[in-house]
């Protein structure tokens, strides 16, 4: 059975004086793969907890989507669910971007104005890519994490605020504390608990669920009667692609499927849109040729021990046959001469080296 999580619509009003605990204008999580399902049960058993929460994932994995849905399903839910893309902001813009400005406090701020703790009190801040925050700015975010509150730029006029913090990114912030690029006591206070959004290429159940419902939206779009499906080959393409931009990118992939397509069946995938279709195979076979002539896999890993030297070459191999076969796992199995199922397993075994 599928879950379905909503995300913040444009109707609030409506919403709050039916009783309803989601916006009238929803996005969709969908899936019914354990994993998923897991992730789901984490998220709702955190949710009423008035505590800060971490998202970790790749790009693409949905964070903002889990984020909203943690809000919906907290106490806050009638609050306000205010969110910010940190990397969207040069560092100089964030502070007063959070918390807002007084007028005359530099050049350009004619007026006062209010910022996104502020924005956000009795409901939820949603800070994406947290890990892009100077270190100056992550003070000031302490603050308000410990005290609730905040002086805003230009004043020393201290503002409460309640406001609960979730905040997301794919970067690995323990690894940023030991740099000096994250400060310590932040990130313990926003990692209360922390969530882990499954990748897609983990969640093979849900690839098909997730296709069909970008297909079908797709054609509503398009104003198609005759609902896309999927050839078994294009099915079984689907599923052995590593999803390196996880749902974002199957989404983007399905609509330009369905667009392209020009009967009710899908039989055609393109994984790659950049490559260029003038280009003839005999100029990419001597280019491929020229690549491998130049450079020996074995070159580097003499002096190496046995086993180290031999799982380096495993990892490059594994690596050059998905590349050559545009990330269809099954077709760089059959061109490696293993199962789905072994090379699945080598995949799995070294993956963070193919992210």
């Amino acid at each position: 059975m599928p879950i379905v999580g909503f995300v913040c619509g444009d109707n609030m009003a409506e919403d709050k004086k039916a009783g309803s605990r989601a916006p009238s204008h929803i996005a969709e999580a969908l899936g019914q793969s354990e994993m998923f399902h897991e992730f789901q049960e984490r998220l709702a058993k955190v949710a009423p907890i008035e505590r800060p929460v971490l998202l970790l994932g790749e790009r693409g994995t949905g964070k903002e989507l889990a984020a909203s849905r943690l809000h919906y399903l907290s106490n806050r839910w009638q609050g306000p669910f205010i969110t910010l893309n940190c990397s969207a902001l040069t560092p100089s813009l964030i502070e007063s971007e959070l918390f807002g400005f007084e007028k005359g406090a530099f050049t350009g701020a004619a007026e006062q104005r209010t910022g996104r703790f502020e924005t956000a009190d009795n409901g939820s801040l949603f800070l994406d890519e947290v890990g892009t925050i100077p270190v100056e700015v992550q003070e000031k975010i302490l603050r308000v994490v410990e005290y609730g509150s905040f002086e805003r730029v230009g004043s020393s006029a201290s503002i409460d605020v309640d406001v609960r913090i979730i905040a997301a990114t794919n970067a690995d912030l323990p690894d940023m504390v030991s740099k000096g690029q994250f400060k310590q006591d932040l990130l313990d206070r926003l990692s209360f608990d922390v969530l882990f959004l499954p990748p897609l290429r983990d969640r093979i159940e849900d690839i098909m669920l997730l296709a069909n419902h970008f297909a079908s939206r797709m054609a509503f779009e398009m104003n198609r009667e005759e609902i896309p499906v999927f050839s078994r080959e294009a099915q079984q393409a689907l599923e052995s692609y590593s999803w390196p931009g996880n749902v974002r990118e199957l989404k983007n992939l399905v609509e330009r499927a369905v667009y392209r397509s020009n009967s009710g069946t899908i039989t055609d995938i393109l994984f790659d849109p950049f490559v260029s279709p003038y280009e003839s195979n005999v100029t990419q076979k001597r280019k491929d040729s020229t690549q491998e002539a130049q450079a020996s896999p074995f070159d580097d890993l003499l002096g190496k021990p046995l086993n180290e030297a031999v799982n380096e070459l495993k990892i490059r191999l594994v690596e050059k046959a998905l590349k050559k076969a545009k990330y269809n796992q099954r077709a760089a199995a059959k061109a490696l001469g293993l199962t789905y199922d072994q090379f699945r397993g080598l995949y799995r075994k070294y993956r963070e080296r193919f992210k």
